[in-house]
């Protein structure tokens, strides 16, 4: 497969995941809220080996180890901090205050379009480094969307939207990162994308030291918090063996 073709394959799976709502439909709140748990230290440990294990020494490996890349690092993180304080794209934050405002279900879906955008962008320069580089990016962001995607569900019926709408509007938004995948593969003709590497890192420490981990921390049982560990070193052991094995 070419390049395109892995890239637009790629990003049509990851929109696919927004369709993840259709199995919360057939479970109860509390076993949903029970699957989120150990979902989120999953993805949380496969965020962070991605970004550290994967992307950042890809670029280094490519580039040499150029200040550039690590300032690419700070700039990914900084944009998704901007996207949570100024678009409310926290999911906490969200449920607590839908009921009292519900324009913040479009500011979800506004702020998850530019994320997946980005998201797209990360994985098309992946690809471009190479095949085995693409997917396991694609594994650490897809390890990230399933909890995210219910999330965004769960958010947008709380306020008021019918289960089908919200199914729709999700989808609609998961798909701005086929558009960001097929910019990256045009960048990458005339462009060097290597810094979108180190970029997408920044916005994978972001999303697991700010959404994530602290969600783990409001575990109060040794059961749950054990759950959360062992999720957690899964998720960093299966892109370290992933590493390794390439």
């Amino acid at each position: 497969m070419s390049d395109l073709a892995w890239i637009l394959a790629a990003t049509f799976l990851m929109s696919a995941i927004a369709w993840i709502g259709l199995f919360s439909l057939a479970l109860s709140e509390d076993a949903v809220r029970r699957a989120l748990s150990g979902l989120v230290a999953f993805a949380a440990g496969s965020l962070i080996a991605g970004a550290f294990l994967h992307l950042l020494p890809e670029a280094v490996s490519r580039g040499g180890a150029r200040l550039e890349y690590f300032v690419w690092l700070v700039a990914g993180f900084v944009v998704f901090f901007v996207l949570e304080q100024f678009l409310h794209w926290h999911h906490e934050h969200a449920v607590g205050s839908v009921h009292q405002t519900p324009p913040i279900t479009y500011l979800i879906l506004a702020a998850d379009g530019l994320h997946n955008f980005l998201g797209g962008m990360a994985i098309g320069a992946s690809f471009l480094m190479g095949t085995e580089v693409g997917i396991v990016t694609w594994l650490a962001a897809a390890a990230h969307e399933v909890p995210q995607e219910l999330g965004d569900f769960a958010i947008l019926v709380h306020g008021g939207w019918s289960r089908r709408r919200a199914l729709v509007a999700n989808f609609v938004s998961a798909l701005t990162i086929v558009p960001g995948g097929a910019l990256a593969w045009v960048m990458g003709q005339e462009l060097n994308v290597l810094f979108l590497l180190p970029f997408a890192a920044g916005n994978f420490v972001y999303i697991a030291a700010s959404d994530l981990i602290p969600e783990m921390k409001h575990a109060t049982r040794p059961g749950e918090r054990t759950l959360h560990f062992f999720a957690f070193m899964i998720g960093i052991l299966l892109l370290l063996a992933v590493r390794l094995a390439f």
